[in-house]
């Protein structure tokens, strides 16, 4: 069964990557918005047909003042403030603006907490997002693949999507930025899904050297998925391949 978050803040919850989370959905509470329809995602599909519907900026950072303020007099502050929820955030209208007052929340109620943006990369065209991703700790640009064809598979783009376009704008964060990648098996629609073959992971290593992240996640399917028939890469190949990217002098963390 996949979820919806169902307000603008929600959580906190425990991250599998990021600790304990407090997150900041700027998308619809009742359906997902996002340029991406991806086969695996929690969120469930990407319905056509709907006008974008963004959530207020005034109302998002009223209500995260007012749990953020609770959890610090609580003395249960959050590791992390991250920008996710049902679909794409960096989609919002008002996304730098917002980035910008939540940077100067944090800095002021809970300074130790890191800010991220878990993103398909898919809007680092817009100078305003790239502008917004760089003030914060965190910008996790999502590459699933380093082949168009596995791409359009996987994740599904809604409109244009080249994996040479997206590395080059992740490369100009010059290193201050992380690669997050979901590696999964199954079958799709009469397709065999799996971005974990030696091809693919020898091509996806080239464009993580090209990029130089900080660091890189690598991570499978852990929740119910829209499309049925997908299964997890087994943890004992994620670590193989975080090895691989470790040996290129680069962080890699598993979550599998």
């Amino acid at each position: 069964m996949t979820i919806l978050y169902d307000n603008m803040i929600f959580g906190p919850i425990h991250s599998r990557r990021l600790g304990l989370s407090l997150g900041i959905n700027l998308l619809p509470t009742d359906c997902k918005l996002c340029s991406f329809n991806c086969i695996y995602c929690e969120c469930g599909w990407t319905l056509g047909g709907k006008a974008p519907r963004f959530n207020d900026k005034e109302a998002v950072l009223r209500m995260l003042e007012e749990k953020l303020s609770e959890m610090v007099a609580d003395g249960t502050p959050p590791d992390v403030l991250t920008f996710a929820g049902n679909g794409e955030p960096t989609m919002h209208p008002h996304f730098e603006e917002i980035v910008e007052r939540v940077v100067a929340l944090r800095d002021r109620l809970c300074p130790k907490a890191k800010v991220s943006v878990l993103t398909n990369a898919t809007m680092l065209h817009r100078e305003s997002v790239q502008r917004a991703l760089r003030m914060v700790d965190n910008p996790i640009l999502k590459l699933d693949s380093a082949f168009d064809k596995t791409v359009q598979l996987i994740d599904k783009p809604m409109g244009h999507y080249s994996v040479a376009d997206v590395v080059e704008q992740m490369k100009r964060f010059e290193g201050e930025c992380i690669v997050q990648t979901m590696f999964l098996r199954g079958e799709f629609e009469g397709q065999v899904v799996d971005n974990a073959t030696p091809e693919d992971v020898e091509a996806w290593l080239a464009l993580v050297a090209e990029i130089a992240p900080r660091s890189v996640m690598v991570y499978t399917v852990d929740r119910d998925t829209p499309a049925p028939n997908l299964y997890k890469v087994p943890v004992e190949e994620l670590q193989a391949i975080a090895e691989r990217v470790r040996a290129l002098g680069i962080e890699c963390s598993v979550a599998g």
